[in-house]
């Protein structure tokens, strides 16, 4: 899911999608217009999923998509290697996410944990 906004409305921490991926905005720097034309914005953002970074420049009134980024809690069902089973706590669904490497000795069973989900594509937060 996702809407529209203008430019000028982003903030430093909301979302936004570059090349079809949902982006959480690091810093917004806005040029002044010039002579014949309109003042711009450059985005520096890290991708959600991917963790890249990138960096665009549009003109403050043009409109872009902002993906509806979800938290959501889980239980851990199960570890199995690098993968957690888990349970969504509202819908009660089962479905698996890599364990990042940092959070594995954190990952236990049956413990709630947060988890991102935005377009179709999830994201554990421990």
């Amino acid at each position: 899911m996702k809407e529209q906004a203008e430019v000028r409305e982003l903030k430093e921490n909301r979302y936004m999608l570059i090349d079809d991926e949902p982006c959480r905005i690091v810093s917004i720097t806005t040029s002044k217009p010039g002579k014949h034309g309109e003042a711009k914005a450059r985005i520096e953002a890290i991708g959600v999923f991917d963790g890249q970074k990138r960096s665009v420049v549009f003109p403050v009134k043009h409109k872009i998509e902002v993906p509806l980024v979800e938290k959501k809690s889980a239980q851990v069902i199960s570890i199995q290697g690098d993968n957690a089973q888990l349970m969504d706590a509202q819908t009660f669904e089962v479905f698996e996410l890599p364990i990042p490497q940092e959070s594995k000795d954190k990952m236990e069973q049956g413990k709630e944990i947060i988890y991102l989900e935005s377009m179709g594509k999830r994201k554990l937060m421990v």
